[in-house]
């Protein structure tokens, strides 16, 4: 039974990172990337709600008479 040439493995390796490197930088440097984003607030506008302007008591079962 032949034995497995492994000799080539480590620049085949090598080369494969190194190609797929390259094919990262290429494709990275083909996307336009917004120099100045505005700032958006972050402060959430308070809406109004039907229970908010209700006025409602709250009972709680130690308060209540025996």
């Amino acid at each position: 039974m032949p034995q497995l040439d492994t000799s080539t493995w480590l620049t085949m390796i090598l080369s494969m990172f190194l190609t797929l490197f390259i094919i990262f930088q290429l494709k990275i440097s083909k996307h336009n990337f917004h120099y100045n984003p505005k700032l958006t607030s972050t402060k959430m506008l308070k809406q109004n709600t039907p229970w908010e302007t209700k006025w409602t008591k709250i009972y709680l079962p130690l308060l209540l008479p025996l």
